[in-house]
């Protein structure tokens, strides 16, 4: 209470902001920790509902335990849904391997990129 006696102080406006990123960073951890379990398929229903029930009563704990024990599978998971998202876009668009090197030989030729630059992002694209 004694910080609401003084009124509106600099003090107070940055305690204001810092408690203002918390809630947007913890819900922002709430959605996307969520979202990854409720993407997941290798993992049954009642464990999805025991996460959520752990969240419920003991909500900082279960989310850093989640974090810590599925981190690397959420941004594995997240990698492989990027690469997916890409395919995707690559077979609607029409991207087509042989038309990028093309494209990459012209600007060889032309002299925009070295001989260097031209074999990297080949090797990238053939990849």
């Amino acid at each position: 209470m004694f910080f609401f006696q003084e009124g509106f102080t600099y003090r107070n406006f940055l305690l204001d902001v810092l408690t203002i990123f918390f809630f947007v960073v913890w819900f922002w951890l709430i959605i996307t920790v969520a979202s990854d379990l409720f993407r997941r398929h290798d993992v049954s229903g009642w464990v999805k509902a025991i996460w959520v029930i752990g969240w419920i009563v003991f909500p900082f704990i279960f989310m850093l335990a989640y974090l810590i024990w599925h981190g690397r599978g959420m941004a594995e998971r997240n990698l492989q849904r990027a690469q997916q998202a890409r395919d995707e876009l690559r077979s609607v668009v029409g991207f087509s391997i042989a038309d990028e090197i093309e494209k990459l030989g012209r600007l060889k030729q032309a002299g925009s990129i070295s001989d260097a630059e031209f074999a990297r992002l080949r090797a990238r694209l053939v990849q």
